[in-house]
């Protein structure tokens, strides 16, 4: 690895990183550290959250069935040990290099499977869609039928809304878009016979075969369902806790289902495990319902704290188990 190459990972580790990590300094260093501790220590069940650490991986194994469904549609039956354990895999890589994870269990399938690294790419995106339209189905659902929290969440993080009317109301990201479009045309237009060209358009070919998976793919209704128990274990995985903590454990589920939401949506944003941004919409959202804001704050750290650990953790042993598994025997059996 040369110099450049060393600085460009470096940055793509560090960067989000860095701003994820400067976030939560800042949502905690005016925090009474002494006062969370003993709250840590005398009020909190973790016998209930460690409960709720089943329904993390019970949902991503979920995750690994539904993706081996879309596999298969590609015309290969694939091992599900294997979409699984890159799933789980997929989780610890991403704590490292945000969205990196999705690409490396798309190799190692293509390597233990003998698939198009670009189809199962596609496939991938598919199920990379199906997260953003359940959060997108769940957030204008709650919005519309929750709109004075969200004037209350609005008027307490005015910094929120002015980031999203700033984004929108910008000249650039148009001209960005604008310039995105021109390239693509071009590229499909004026410049086929290029070499480079081919190639890519092979590459987009291959992805959007796996993007069809999902028309291809039988049994849909049972992909219906498996997205379903995918968001309610990712519901269960974090509302659970709510039992855990004295200030929470009689909010309801309405109030967890907001809160659940607004994680979700801090998660999206290309941080290491959403650092920060996680526990800054959790606090933001728990103050809202009248939480204390060191109560709120003791809340999302340990469960941000426990519940990752869990996962790098699971991720890690299927790293370690996927080439165990998929190791082909020394001494083949003869034909007979």
């Amino acid at each position: 690895m040369d110099l450049k190459q060393f600085f460009n990972k470096a940055i793509r580790i560090l960067l989000p990183l860095t701003l994820g990590c400067l976030l939560l300094w800042y949502l905690y260093k005016d925090q009474d550290w002494s006062e969370m501790t003993a709250i840590v220590k005398k009020g909190v069940r973790f016998e209930i959250i460690l409960l709720s650490l089943i329904f993390g991986p019970a949902a991503n194994a979920v995750r690994g069935f539904r993706w081996g469904m879309l596999i298969d549609a590609l015309g290969v039956r694939v091992k599900r040990k294997n979409t699984i354990l890159s799933v789980y895999g997929n989780y610890a890589i991403n704590m490292v290099l945000p969205r990196v994870g999705e690409f490396w269990r798309c190799g190692v399938i293509a390597k233990y499977e003998k698939i198009s690294f670009s189809k199962l790419l596609g496939t991938m995106l598919v199920d990379r869609v199906m997260d953003t339209l359940v959060v997108a189905a769940l957030t204008v659902s709650l919005f519309v039928f929750n709109i004075s929290f969200f004037k209350k969440y609005f008027s307490k993080n005015p910094d929120v809304l002015g980031g999203f009317y700033a984004m929108f109301t910008s000249v650039w990201m148009y001209i960005g878009l604008a310039a995105v479009g021109v390239v693509i045309w071009l590229v499909f237009t004026k410049w086929e016979h290029v070499a480079v060209v081919q190639r890519g358009r092979n590459i987009v070919l291959n992805v959007w075969e796996g993007i069809k998976s999902l028309w291809k793919m039988e049994h849909k209704f049972y992909f219906f369902i498996q997205t379903l128990l995918i968001w309610g274990g990712y519901f269960c995985y974090f509302y659970i806790t709510f039992f855990a903590f004295d200030f929470t454990h009689d909010l309801g589920v309405r109030i967890g289902l907001l809160a659940f939401t607004m994680s979700s949506l801090g998660v999206a944003v290309p941080v290491q495990g959403g650092i920060g941004v996680w526990h800054f919409m959790v606090i933001s959202t728990l103050i809202c319902f009248g939480v204390a804001d060191t109560d709120a704050a003791t809340f999302a750290f340990v469960v941000y704290a426990v519940q990752t650990i869990w996962i790098v953790i699971v991720g890690l042993v299927s790293i370690v188990a996927l080439p165990i598994i998929n190791k082909e025997p020394k001494f083949p059996k003869k034909a007979e």
